[in-house]
């Protein structure tokens, strides 16, 4: 190996950097001043080796596989980063994040709406649509560009823009480069899944996607759906002045605990228009008017129009164009991937977490999966997987939260359960709110009194659920909930009282 004499010249320094941050290369610089060297670089990320780049780690996915990407590099690993999109993946870009963004000025503009029970006369809003959400698209475009920067001045992470293919069990290929690694992680994600009705491929129907980043107000929306993304969206744009119509072949929120989902549907129902129990014929698209066929539960066929169509039926995993055929990696009837409980895949050295793999459709699901397998490739921590309870929250109106097995689980499996029960308007702070609905909702094993399942609905319902998140976390009992003081009269004081309501049934 021939060294390069010191050199001055930038020209010469920058393009050592270059070199030495991709190849190890040998070649001749002509430095200022005439003089020449052969320049000798070491190998940082990658060796050319059959034009194969090599890596300590592939990861395909910006979203959850960003648990893996920085903790690996600091710890001297080399890391490759793929992402065909925006970096931040589905929560930040179209999402979690923006949606958040969004409802809140829909939480704001229902308080106003309903002041008039406090004794206050406001007025109705209005509302620059084009300019709120321009402001939220611009904020979430700042946070994903400022990811690429911190990527780029870390030697150990090379990050490529593109579409993905595997090529094999330890190689992939990106923007015409081989990459190939023994640990390729796949955190794809997942995207709108679209059903099948008559002349919808026609139209320019929006999901949640477009939805997000829609600068212009509609007069009337039909929304296509009844889960957590139809009624999160579908009540940002009704509590800001839409017409809002939703279509749901059978019951708003199917996955909740009954008695949350009865509730749901009896305060929803109120605000928006909501068609239950319906069946889908035909869409179709007119000089900017979308035309919805439908048959309604009564089998009567029925038509509506409306200037705006969003389809949220839910979501398909970003499985389908990655080349998985070439490996031995398999997907579920769904398209999901199969992992076993350390996470990896049908294929060694091949993992997956997230949305992709259809455990959980939960950002903070997968940043866990991530940390675990982190943990697993690097620390040589070789336990399975074990989830804590996983909590979810549906941020629309009302909240809705939960933890844990439903009611209707225990009675599926004969679980034997007692519950205890209190509604918002039984409480202090609930009189101060002037709930007209909401409920906390504790579920414990009859005779260990363990805490099994929780689930609130109402005023700050994912804020208050992470108490008992904490409490199952520690396998909490009844008697760890009664034992505690609470703040009077805070709103978890219905917590408390669900727990006393429990607390009655064993005397």
């Amino acid at each position: 190996m021939v060294s390069l004499p010191y050199v001055k010249s930038n020209i010469a320094k920058k393009t050592r950097k270059l070199f030495n941050k991709y190849f190890r290369i040998t070649f001749l610089c002509f430095c200022i001043g005439g003089s020449t060297g052969y320049v000798s670089c070491e190998i940082k990320e990658t060796q050319i080796e059959g034009f194969v780049k090599n890596y300590d780690i592939i990861i395909i996915g910006s979203g959850g596989g960003t648990k893996l990407v920085r903790p690996v590099a600091k710890k001297g690993y080399k890391v490759a980063i793929i992402e065909k999109e925006k970096l931040g993946g589905t929560c930040l870009n179209r999402g979690c994040i923006p949606s958040k963004m969004l409802i809140h000025a829909a939480d704001v503009a229902m308080a106003i709406k309903e002041a008039h029970k406090y004794q206050l006369q406001i007025g109705s809003p209005e509302v620059l649509f084009d300019e709120l959400v321009t402001r939220v698209c611009k904020k979430i475009d700042e946070e994903s560009e400022s990811i690429r920067p911190v990527y780029e001045k870390d030697e150990n992470i090379t990050l490529y823009n593109g579409h993905v293919k595997f090529i094999s069990n330890t190689t992939v290929e990106v923007n015409g480069e081989t990459l190939s690694s023994d640990k390729i992680v796949i955190a794809t994600g997942a995207d709108a899944a679209v059903p099948d009705l008559k002349g919808l491929s026609d139209v320019p129907y929006m999901t949640y996607r477009d939805a997000l980043r829609n600068t212009n107000k509609p007069k009337k929306l039909l929304v296509i759906g009844g889960g957590y993304i139809a009624t999160e969206l579908g009540y940002f744009y009704g509590a800001l002045g839409v017409e809002t119509h939703f279509f749901v072949r059978s019951m708003l929120l199917r996955k909740e605990d009954s008695e949350i989902r009865e509730e749901f549907d009896r305060a929803f129902s109120k605000q928006f228009h909501v068609h239950k129990k319906i069946t889908l014929k035909e869409v179709s698209h007119k000089d900017g008017i979308f035309t919805l066929s439908y048959e309604d539960e009564n089998k009567s066929l029925q038509k509506m129009e409306a200037d705006a169509l969003l389809v949220a039926i839910g979501v398909a995993p970003n499985t389908k164009e990655l080349g998985l055929e070439n490996t031995d990696v398999t997907l579920d009837e769904r398209g999901y991937v199969k992992v076993d409980p350390k996470m990896q895949t049908d294929a060694k050295g091949i993992y997956a977490i997230g949305d992709c793999v259809g455990r959980f459709l939960f950002r903070h699901s997968v940043n866990f999966e991530g940390e675990y397998l982190e943990r697993l490739l690097f620390q040589k921590q070789d336990e399975p997987i074990k989830y804590r309870p996983m909590p979810h929250a549906v941020f629309t109106y009302p909240q809705v939260a939960g933890v844990g097995v439903t009611e209707d689980t225990l009675k599926e499996k004969n679980i034997p359960y007692v519950k205890g029960f209190c509604k918002y308007s039984d409480s202090a702070m609930g009189m101060a709110l002037l709930s007209e609905y909401g409920f906390a909702k504790l579920l414990f094993h009859k005779e260990t009194k363990k805490l099994l399942g929780a689930h609130i609905i109402g005023d700050e319902a994912s804020v208050m659920i992470h108490m008992l998140i904490a409490f199952m976390n520690m396998d909490a009992s009844l008697e760890d909930l009664l034992d505690m003081i609470y703040i009077h009269p805070a709103l978890p004081e219905v917590v408390r009282n669900a727990a006393r309501d429990a607390q009655k049934q064993y005397s």
